[in-house]
């Protein structure tokens, strides 16, 4: 499978001390295209260091060393070689993401319809505002808003938390990006509209054959999406491999650890869960 995007011994500080500790230390990995990579890990562990330096949107303070490596329309590039111009281009059009908190991450004073549309005018500049509203509400329909048109000119607070995230999603993938991102997308909602959201997301990925780095801290939710997992501690990504393979004979400890310390039907209840060491 040929690497749409390789990250070669990414190394990220903050601050401008030498001494200050490293958030990533020297992490490799590969996304094919149209594979799904899970990037699994605590909090703190550096996963959304990491994204954030592939899209270009860490602090200036940041020390970021390495490689990361991406086959674009015009040939390979290095991102973080790549000038700020070149990278506004690039975002949203090439490479999209989605957050975890879609109240964050959506203006609320502007209405879901506009924000849309702004996302497909931003990297298309001869589309009338017509043709950017239709191509807004395709977006909303692809991602079963219920009465997308009606509800067009919504604020963000008139939506539940599930349908937040998936205006976020349509705003991602209006413009058919070749890799999403999703950091932690499903952690804010209840268990059943998490369910729904993962299956768009799979039935996305399928029907657009998008390449996907989903990042999360539940390995359990990475297995229902991923083909390949990276475990990540402390900066550093300690296990990859098959998803299938790593979640049933993990060979680091805490990835034994992570899988020991959640709950299953079979759980003995009048124990404790293990602690991940």
């Amino acid at each position: 499978m040929d690497a749409l995007l390789a990250v070669r011994n990414l190394g990220i500080r903050f601050g401008t001390a030498s001494s200050s500790p490293a958030a990533v230390r020297g992490i490799n990995f590969e996304i094919g295209e149209g594979e799904v990579l899970g990037l699994v890990g605590e909090s703190g562990s550096g996963k959304s260091a990491t994204s954030l330096a592939m899209m270009g949107l860490l602090p200036k303070t940041a020390q970021v060393t390495g490689e990361i490596a991406w086959q674009g329309a015009n040939g390979s590039v290095n991102l973080l070689d790549e000038p700020a111009s070149a990278l506004r281009k690039l975002r949203g059009r090439e490479i999209a993401m989605i957050f975890q908190e879609p109240m964050t991450a959506l203006n609320p004073v502007m209405t879901i319809g506009a924000q849309v549309a702004e996302c497909a005018a931003a990297h298309s500049a001869g589309w009338s505002g017509r043709e950017a509203r239709r191509r807004a509400l395709e977006a909303l329909e692809a991602v079963a808003i219920p009465e997308a048109a009606r509800r067009y000119g919504d604020y963000p607070h008139q939506f539940s938390g599930g349908q937040r995230q998936r205006i976020l999603i349509a705003m991602a993938l209006i413009n058919k990006p070749r890799l999403l991102i999703a950091d932690e997308p499903t952690t804010a909602l209840d268990v059943t509209v998490q369910a729904q959201i993962l299956a768009l997301l799979r039935e996305l990925q399928q029907e657009h054959g998008l390449a996907m780095l989903f990042i999360s801290h539940d390995l359990a939710v990475v297995g229902q999406v991923a083909s390949r997992v990276a475990v990540m501690r402390h900066g550093e990504i300690v296990e990859t491999g098959p998803v299938n393979e790593v979640l049933t004979q993990p060979k680091h400890e805490y990835t034994r650890s992570l899988l020991a310390s959640v709950p299953t039907m079979q759980t003995d209840r009048d124990r404790p869960l293990a602690v991940v060491r």
